[in-house]
């Protein structure tokens, strides 16, 4: 069916007459009278009785028209949806971020956000540089905050920032207030972010490049965990400093110095190369670009 031949149908059938339509769809009335003939031939069914005055729905018009209603109000929900998600009245975003980001960085990126366009939703994941790197490749996520090695030839990234790698213990530690070699913690009691973390993957491609390797003590998915265990026993562990400046503040942890070895990453928002940003996910983007 054609649609410019159902508008015609239903423009005339709002107006009750031809010449009425015809107004409406700021066309001439012979036009309109055309696309209603060639469409009650290519349905077999005539569609309007017509008056003196006016035409008047058939049977077969009435259905139709009952259709058309429905179709032609989608089609206006539809348009007004999406000029809400282009004014920022409406629209969703999910985005993925690695644990430090995720706990330390986004959420004062979410609440800012929040306050400038409240109608936007946000769903935020918190998980493994990895596994954001995997929501962005399959279209789940549309914007990843992540540190460490990404892969550059198919996400574009924009710099948000650096964050320090560093040996934290309690502050009753015995070594603390000491300084040490990177050989000296490969013997140590040291616990490690999970395999997939961009925490993790910093500390072993810095060691790599010291010609050392590492072997955490224990391996642990959760920042927030290692803090406690490390208030609990007398063990060691890399993390990120940002991840534990309020502990440090407070006195409970410290850093440990490690004479030859500073490690520091860079920290990103990442996003596909072939995946062009929603009017939310661009005000987002710029959010973080103007306050970063």
């Amino acid at each position: 069916m054609n649609f410019i031949h159902l508008f015609a149908f239903y423009e005339v059938a709002r107006a009750g007459s031809v010449s009425g339509g015809a107004e409406r769809l700021h066309v001439s009335q012979p036009a309109v009278t055309r696309e209603i003939r060639e469409l009650e031939d290519r349905l077999g069914l005539i569609l309007f009785d017509r008056l003196p005055r006016g035409v008047a729905l058939t049977e077969a018009g009435s259905i139709l028209y009952d259709y058309a209603d429905r179709i032609f109000r989608l089609a206006d929900g539809a348009e007004s949806r999406l000029k809400e998600l282009s004014g920022l009245d409406a629209g969703h975003i999910k985005i993925g971020a690695s644990a430090t980001l995720g706990v330390y960085f986004v959420p004062d990126i979410i609440a800012q956000f929040n306050a400038q366009h409240p109608r936007v939703s946000i769903d935020l994941v918190v998980t493994n540089t990895e596994r954001v790197e995997a929501g962005l490749r399959d279209l789940t996520l549309a914007l990843g905050f992540i540190e460490g090695p990404f892969d550059d030839s198919i996400f574009h990234a924009h710099c948000i920032g650096s964050d320090e790698i560093a040996i934290v213990a309690a502050s009753t530690h015995p070594r603390a207030g000491t300084s040490m070699l990177a050989r000296h913690l490969v013997n140590q009691a040291v616990i490690m972010r999970e395999p997939g973390s961009g925490t993790r993957a910093v500390v072993e491609e810095a060691y790599a490049r010291n010609g050392s390797r590492i072997e955490p003590l224990m391996s642990v998915s959760d920042t927030e965990a290692i803090k406690r265990m490390l208030l609990a026993r007398h063990a060691l562990a890399y993390l990120s400093v940002l991840s534990v400046k309020d502990e440090i503040r407070r006195g409970e942890l410290t850093t440990i110095t490690v004479d030859d070895l500073r490690i520091e990453r860079p920290l990103h928002m990442v996003w596909m190369k072939s995946r062009s940003l929603s009017p939310s996910s661009q005000a987002m983007f710029n959010l973080v670009v103007e306050t970063t």
